[in-house]
């Protein structure tokens, strides 16, 4: 699964004449973004650079990292690592300046400078966030990225069982280097090996060991960051609330995360998996019914997902499937044993389990073949790139046979709907909502992700599908938390409120805020944010605003 907006795909465009307007506003937005970068303001982006070559370790000249519009590498830079095809058009908006950092003085350089020319920066480790915030801007100003790619040095320790990973660092590349000193230890992350660490580990870090040992920011011990004012902290330097509020609160808007101190966790040397799959007739509604029963109570080394999506059955007739993919750290003797006493009615037979090592169980989670070499999880290419939209809810309440009958009902009249339930329980309820900016904790059943994926580029497609994800959404409010109703930070949706940083900042910010982070969470982030960050320079269209604002 996908773990990575413009004007134009933030509503759904109904008519023509919308169409023209949009398209027309893109037009202004690019000629707005062009003229900066060939006009008057030519001087601006010269007294960057300049100040990027000044500000720059003379021992690592910034010089050959700088990729302007007329270098012919810009477009390949770019587009290298845009993970959604909806954001890699020529009317996507565009960066005037690149900067593909390989040494801590060029990120500290790129802020310093940027502030003095008050010129909006995107930082981007993976490219995985799901509305591009980190490559694009939906604003008209002018903005330059800082890629971190080259900055992934992953330095294990396996005597304090501990990690530190650079965030241009991939997960693929974080498991690779675990494994490759220890088959006994792992660390609770996603299951796409592709995500940067920069990222996924500030909002988060969701996978299928969290039920044992809980999220991504739960086992983070320190931190680099270069604050406001290129400056390198650490833990200490910078406090325990900017450590809170960047480990699980979103690193960019508070500075630039450089690294993270790990803390690995022990695995089995033996782990098993299954992948069953269920229909309608099949008793679907039943089955599912009872996963939302148990799925969140199981034991703890047992995560157990449920995924829904549409197939034809016939010519004519459309039906609901659903895969369980599952990780059990133990042996399969004792998984049958478990799913007998607690889940008999999945049905699972011995001959649907297959036993391996923690680290091969990373790659069939990623959907690559038995026998696939471990070192294919430092590969930084996606599988697949396609435009795609995801959105996130959290299931707090049992939801009965005849409410999946309807949701199978409403995912038929639709298309490419993909709703992937994430069971909760076990470790993620035992840490308090206030331990990490991620509330979502205790009273959770599940987290629901969905996923709609379309192969047409064009812009009908585009705001076809994203309408049909939206009616999903919609559909699914009665089964889902209110009040607010929750999201997750690190599957971004800026349906669900954008701010213009304007003097309203604070009040927008709620909008989104409190779906992310819950009230509580919500202002201290933004005490944070006010004291390490008071003219607010780290933004972007859903980031933590100042109190001031």
């Amino acid at each position: 699964m996908h773990e990575a907006t413009s004007n134009h795909a933030n509503i759904a465009i109904k008519s023509s004449f919308k169409m023209q307007i949009i398209m027309f506003s893109l037009f202004l937005l690019l000629l707005s973004t062009q003229s900066f970068t060939t006009s008057g303001s030519t001087s601006t982006t010269d007294r960057f650079i300049q100040c990027l070559n000044n500000r720059s370790d003379p021992s690592f000249p910034i010089t050959g990292e700088i990729y302007t519009p007329g270098n012919s590498s810009f477009p390949f830079v770019l587009q290298n690592y845009i993970r959604n095809l909806r954001f890699n058009e020529t009317t996507t908006p565009k960066p005037f300046l690149i900067i593909t950092a390989k040494h801590v003085s060029h990120i500290q350089a790129a802020v310093v400078c940027g502030k003095e020319n008050r010129l909006l920066m995107k930082t981007r480790s993976g490219g995985h966030d799901y509305e591009g915030l980190s490559y694009l801007t939906n604003t008209n100003q002018p903005f330059f990225v800082v890629d971190m790619f080259n900055l992934r040095s992953i330095d294990v320790d396996l005597e304090d069982e501990t990690a530190w990973v650079q965030a241009g660092a991939t997960l693929g590349e974080v498991y690779y280097r675990i494994a490759e000193k220890s088959n006994k230890h792992g660390f609770p992350a996603g299951v796409c090996p592709t995500v940067g660490v920069g990222g996924h580990f500030s909002g988060g870090g969701y996978g299928n060991l969290m039920r044992k040992y809980g999220l991504s920011v739960d086992n983070i011990i320190d931190a680099e960051i270069v604050d406001v004012n290129g400056k390198i902290l650490d833990r200490e330097d910078m406090g325990e609330d900017l450590f809170w509020a960047i480990t699980g609160g979103g690193g960019v808007s508070f500075g630039v995360v450089l690294a993270y101190e790990i803390k690995l966790v022990r695995v089995p040397e033996v782990v098993t998996v299954f992948t069953v799959e269920r229909t309608e007739e099949q008793n679907l509604s039943t089955i599912a019914e009872r996963w939302v029963q148990v799925a969140d109570k199981l034991d703890n080394n047992l995560f157990l997902r449920m995924t829904f999506s549409v197939m034809n059955n016939t010519s004519v007739q459309r039906t609901v499937r659903a895969i369980f993919p599952t990780l059990y750290l133990g042996n399969k003797t004792n998984l049958i044993r478990l799913m007998n006493r607690d889940f008999p009615e999945l049905g699972l037979r011995e001959s649907d389990c297959t036993e391996m090592s923690w680290i091969e169980s990373v790659l069939y989670y990623a959907g690559f073949p038995s026998g696939t070499p471990t070192t294919t999880l430092l590969s930084r290419t996606p599988q697949r790139l396609n435009p795609f939209k995801i959105k996130s809810d959290y299931v707090q309440n049992p939801i009965s046979k005849q409410d999946f009958e309807f949701i199978f009902e409403r995912m038929k009249e639709l298309e490419n709907q993909m709703l992937a339930f994430n069971p909760y329980g076990g470790r993620m309820s035992e840490i308090s909502e206030f331990e990490k900016p991620f509330p979502h904790r205790a009273g959770n059943i599940a987290k629901i992700q969905y996923e709609v994926n379309w192969d047409d580029l064009s812009d009908a497609a585009e705001n076809r599908y994203l309408n049909f994800t939206r009616l999903m959404y919609d559909y699914m409010t009665p089964f889902v938390s209110n009040n607010p109703r929750e999201a997750f930070l690190n599957y971004r949706d800026l349906d669900i409120g954008i701010n213009s940083h304007g003097p309203n900042a604070y009040n927008e910010g709620m909008v989104y805020g409190h779906k992310y982070f819950k009230a509580t969470n919500y202002q201290r982030l933004a005490m944070v944010k006010t004291r390490v960050d008071p003219d607010n320079f780290f933004r972007n269209e859903q980031s933590i605003p100042t109190l001031s604002s």
